[in-house]
């Protein structure tokens, strides 16, 4: 086919079209494209460009055509000439708005997407201090030495290394009683419920206790999905109430019974003697569910109810709040009679966790990368926190702060003037995200609370974050 009419090539990585009968210069034509791909948002700040001569040859055109419009965007400040001969973008331009005729806005679109000045959005670990350097050492460490069957299909508890390490470090480090077989690793702790929640319908299940209030949205529709009815059990200050935990009628109960989320509620040992009574006495299940008892500030570790129980208690771990979400890393310690069966499920389902990432995970923990990282970052987010308080004592002292002693958020109580929703809602206006207790009740009533997840801000935004809400709450006060 010839050179005439219209050149659609793709010239290895950039989308330009060339009309050699249009009466345009090429130079301007292969600009022009170039620029309105980087104001679109298709080209990034940091992205390489071809070198001249593989561009000129895609587009069959001589390599001075496209040295001319390098050195044009250059000039403009759309590209950037690095050492080495290598051409990147170096301007980024905010994705022209949908309606053709408007005026593109000038707000960077990371902020336009965050819609806060400062979130205090609860679940958020702060991942920019995630250990890469002795991440990328495990990994190099298990591409050099793992054995070539690692890397095929295997069953549906998970690598041998990982689970083991699992194991040590837990009954090391948070008293439970766990052996490898027992462990089954899972894409985080929203699949550990998907497949507990199968299994225990399978096993003839009617009804799934959760605490109220309680942030597993994930198990209340779940358990909706596969037929079981949903009860909630009240929590006060020291975690669940068990006494209506006798009355529910309920084949299994899923507690955070070590930080309660989001009360911050230690479950204590009478408490947790009577729960195992109840599963012992009903046949029922405990989910332990033991999302951030490695961050603790002003009291002694408390150790895993299912060490009391392990025939009776499924301990759930993860990796999303000590290390990043993104890694989909979590597992379960599962009472002998159920093993296979969640093993089966997790088979099912994907077929296994990726295995690298596993293997890393295992030598990350048999080194103690984990413990030093855990080490480093207690003292961060206590400084974190009590940054907040402080901030709370000056600002909003007629708040009532609960659950501060571990963990990665605080709740905050409201005085009875104060309606959560407005001050949620007044919190936004000012440009602050933050969510409040009574979305996460079942039943639907209790008193009025903001959660401040405070692991991913600076001590400076957490001090402005509170002025920003004191003012927000006097605005809802005059109104």
């Amino acid at each position: 086919m010839g050179r005439s009419g219209t050149n659609s090539g793709l010239a290895e990585d950039l989308l330009i079209e060339l009309n050699r009968d249009g009466g345009v210069p090429l130079h301007r034509q292969i600009e022009a494209s170039i620029r309105a791909s980087i104001r679109a948002g298709r080209l990034r700040t940091g992205a390489s460009l071809p070198p001249t001569r593989a561009l000129a040859a895609g587009l069959g055109v001589s390599r001075g055509v496209v040295v001319e419009a390098y050195q044009q965007l250059v000039a403009e400040g759309y590209l950037a000439s690095r050492s080495g001969g290598y051409t990147q973008v170096a301007a980024s331009m905010p994705p022209v708005a949908a309606d053709a005729g408007s005026t593109a806005s000038t707000v960077r679109p990371a902020a336009r997407r965050a819609g806060f000045r400062i979130d205090f959005g609860y679940g958020r670990t702060d991942v920019s201090q995630f250990p890469r350097a002795a991440w990328l050492r495990s990994i190099r460490t298990v591409l050099a030495t793992t054995p070539n069957d690692r890397f095929a299909y295997l069953d549906g508890r998970g690598v041998p290394e990982l689970r083991e390490a699992l194991c040590d470090y837990h009954n090391r480090v948070r008293g439970t009683s766990s052996v490898p077989d027992n462990v089954v690793i899972c894409n985080g702790y929203a699949q550990a419920i998907s497949l507990l929640i199968q299994v225990l319908a399978l096993h003839g299940a009617r009804r799934i206790a959760l605490e109220d209030p309680s942030s597993d949205d994930d198990a209340r529709v779940l358990a909706a999905a596969a037929g079981l009815d949903v009860v909630g059990i009240p929590v006060g200050p020291d975690g669940v109430q068990v006494d209506a935990l006798h009355r529910a009628d309920a084949d299994a109960v899923v507690l955070t019974p070590s930080h309660q989320w989001p009360t911050g509620g230690v479950l204590s040992a009478t408490a947790r003697a009577e729960v195992i009574r109840w599963a012992k006495h009903r046949g029922a299940i405990v989910v332990e569910d033991d999302y951030d008892a490695e961050y603790r500030y002003d009291r002694s570790p408390v150790g895993a109810m299912q060490g009391l129980a392990p025939d009776h208690i499924v301990y759930c771990g993860t990796a999303s709040k000590t290390l990043a979400p993104g890694l989909r890393l979590g597992w379960m310690v599962v009472p002998p009679q159920l093993v296979a069966d969640v093993a089966a499920a997790k088979v099912l389902a994907d077929r296994g966790s990726p295995v690298i990432e596993q293997l890393t995970f295992a030598d990350f923990l048999t080194r103690g990368e984990f413990d030093r990282h855990l080490r480093r970052m207690r003292p961060v987010y206590r400084r974190r926190r009590n940054a907040l308080l402080g901030a709370l004592r000056t600002h909003l002292p007629d708040l009532e702060p609960a659950g501060i002693a571990a963990g990665q958020h605080v709740v905050a109580w409201l005085p009875p003037d104060l309606e959560e929703a407005a001050v949620v809602t007044a919190a936004a206006r000012h440009g602050l995200g933050i969510k409040g207790v009574g979305p996460y009740r079942i039943a639907g009533t209790g008193p009025g609370g903001l959660i401040f997840g405070y692991a991913p801000l600076g001590e400076t935004a957490i001090a402005e974050g509170v002025a920003l809400l004191a003012t927000a709450i006097r605005e809802v006060r005059g109104s």
